[in-house]
């Protein structure tokens, strides 16, 4: 990803933004949203406290630029030659997020408190509209390639399957098979009624 989607460089935000997000997530994920501060962040990654004020005035702010720009949430999107292959890694990087720690108790996290932060829950409409870009590729190749058609909503598309993960793993709190990413996929990609 370029420095300057990150906003870390090139005039976008101090020098070691990497630390600080690095550190802002490290916090989050022990500590919730509760316990995430600024002077914490500052500690951690050994940067005045003045310096990430400058930038992000609130820790939603500056938590939302984390998720965005962290090397911990780095996305690059799949290309694997056919819609279903592409949708079942977008699946599986969900899965994987939700299942697999730190990353798992920064997801919860960031879902809770943006529940009770107005704030928060703006700068994570961000994040998901930057991913959303990042997934686009992939339902360009698709539409070319004659597999999808032109008028899908391909966010909710992308909704459908990653909403199915959320749902299981952190509301149901239930494991996830073997078969879950290609029967998520098959599902919403084919649809459930019976075949006559």
């Amino acid at each position: 990803m370029s420095e300057e989607r990150h906003g870390t460089r090139r005039g976008g935000g101090p020098r070691k933004a990497q630390e600080i997000f690095d550190a802002t997530l490290n916090l989050l994920a022990e500590k919730g949203y509760e316990g995430l501060t600024i002077e914490g962040v500052a500690q951690r990654s050994g940067v005045n406290k003045t310096t990430i004020y400058r930038w992000w005035p609130s820790k939603g702010a500056l938590l939302g630029a984390a998720l965005i720009g962290a090397r911990q949430l780095d996305f690059t999107p799949p290309d694997t030659g056919s819609l279903t292959g592409d949708l079942e890694a977008l699946l599986h990087t969900v899965v994987t997020l939700l299942t697999t720690r730190p990353a798992s108790d920064i997801a919860v996290s960031v879902l809770g408190a943006a529940t009770q932060s107005p704030e928060l829950a703006l700068h994570i409409r961000d994040f998901f509209a930057d991913r959303i870009a990042l997934e686009q590729p992939v339902f360009e190749r698709a539409l070319a390639r004659g597999e999808l058609a032109a008028d899908t909503d391909t966010m909710l598309l992308v909704d459908l399957l990653a909403g199915a993960a959320w749902v299981r793993v952190v509301l149901r709190q239930l494991p996830l098979g073997k078969d879950f990413v290609s029967r998520a996929v098959g599902t919403v990609l084919n649809g459930a009624l019976a075949r006559t």
